[in-house]
């Protein structure tokens, strides 16, 4: 009899320390802010080099948290959400046609992961997956309870904006300055759900430039024109301090991730006027470790794909890191999904790895190669050394803008031995091996 009770009480203590671990499993889910900047790369960031527009709150962010050095978008907008959201490159879907979502993989996305691990789910901001007017029920299918978001090639982002939100059209903004729109509702979101997890997904309408398409063009703001792409950096800066400051102030910042990041380079043109039945654009230029640099987005250097990815988590991550690691934005799927306790779809081949490791401080298991592509063209490449598919080969630190292939012919062994790996994963991208990039 005494060995009966001295057995249940063994069995029972076990049952409570398993309970209690999975209890603080759960409560080191972080809360999850994933800010994606538009048109904004490394050369537009004081933190990484850059020059020309002050980003105080977006560097305070890297002082108390990681900095990557070595992040990876495709060179234009599309293709880089349908990579975050599904962590699959656009090669493997198909190519998803512009504004556009497969249907098939509206189950298999970030939002659905991170919402069926139990978090409420929110995005505001630049959805561009559909004319949201023709397809209202999208962000949801996608796993977002709530949204926020402005009619992409509908109408205005900035000034009177044209906002859907949960379904309907806003009426109550037409004074309204579109990025503190987004941000307010983003704010809101995470007071009304500070006792519970909460993911908040900010694809920023800053710093892209107007809507140029639409029968009549969207209004000028206050200075009588366009506003400047150093303008709009300005104001991109400031959302981002005025969101940090909310979480602060709600006591969420030691329990919460944010990750800043943008979904291609910096733009190399921005619309200014609209005169004589003609949109103007000025050029972008940037000063970028001491070299004056024009933007790169829609092109496969470094100036298209190299982007700002910074990590802040009060408690977890120590602050002023830089890392080499290499990110992709495959990656960001199953990074969240380790984060938030997910599970990862079934039956999916996912191409991208979790940095979740390295955010943690633990051991991270790198990826050997990440990966690009545009028009039909793609590279894989290495933290010093990237292969295209039409078979240039670049050494990115003596030659970071590409102006010669290396000759084959003068390669070390160790070159050799680099350019023999990046073509196997030339090859597996292009065969749709069922891999993980390494």
């Amino acid at each position: 009899m005494k060995q009966l009770f001295t057995m249940t009480a063994i069995s029972c203590a076990l049952t409570i320390s398993l309970a209690n671990a999975d209890a603080k499993i759960a409560d080191d889910r972080p809360n999850i802010v994933l800010i994606m900047a538009d048109d904004v790369g490394c050369d537009a960031i004081g933190c990484y080099g850059g020059e020309s527009y002050p980003t105080p709150h977006i560097d305070r962010l890297a002082a108390d948290g990681m900095r990557f050095k070595h992040c990876y978008s495709m060179p234009s907008c599309h293709p880089t959400r349908i990579c975050l959201l599904t962590g699959r490159y656009p090669r493997r879907l198909k190519n998803p046609k512009w504004g556009s979502f497969p249907r098939a993989e509206e189950s298999a996305t970030i939002g659905r992961i991170v919402q069926n691990a139990g978090y409420a789910t929110a995005v505001v901001g630049k959805w561009q997956l559909s004319l949201l007017s023709h397809d209202l029920q999208q962000p949801h299918r996608l796993g977002f309870e709530h949204y926020s978001l402005f009619g992409w090639h509908e109408g205005p982002r900035y000034h009177q904006p044209l906002i859907f939100q949960d379904s309907r059209k806003r009426t109550d903004v037409a004074e309204a300055y579109g990025p503190d729109v987004y941000c307010d509702v983003l704010i809101n979101f995470i007071k009304r759900n500070k006792d519970r997890r909460f993911f908040a997904y900010f694809p920023m309408a800053l710093c892209h430039d107007v809507t140029d398409d639409l029968e009549r063009p969207v209004p000028y703001g206050p200075h009588g024109r366009y506003e400047s792409f150093a303008e709009m950096a300005a104001e991109m800066d400031r959302v981002v301090g005025r969101l940090v400051t909310a979480i602060d102030r709600l006591g969420l910042g030691e329990n919460t991730l944010i990750l800043f990041t943008g979904d291609n380079g910096t733009a190399g043109r921005s619309i200014i006027r609209f005169e004589n039945g003609k949109y103007l654009r000025d050029p972008v230029y940037s000063v970028h470790n001491g070299r004056r640099v024009q933007g790169g987005k829609t092109k496969l250097t470094n100036g298209g794909t190299n982007v700002p990815l910074i990590a802040a988590w009060k408690g977890k991550i120590h602050g002023g890191q830089v890392v080499d690691d290499l990110v992709d934005f495959s990656d960001f799927l199953p990074t969240l999904t380790d984060l938030s306790g997910g599970k990862r779809p079934a039956d999916v081949t996912l191409d991208g790895l979790s940095f979740a490791p390295r955010l943690r401080g633990e051991q991270a298991e790198r990826r050997r190669w990440a990966y690009a592509e545009a028009g039909g063209k793609y590279w894989v490449r290495t933290r010093d050394y990237k292969l295209y598919d039409d078979g240039r080969f670049f050494d990115m630190n003596s030659d970071p803008f590409e102006k010669k292939p290396l000759d084959a012919s003068l390669f070390t062994v160790a070159v050799k031995k680099t350019h023999d790996r990046l073509s196997r994963a030339l090859k597996s991208v292009s065969s749709f091996e069922p891999v993980f990039p390494r």
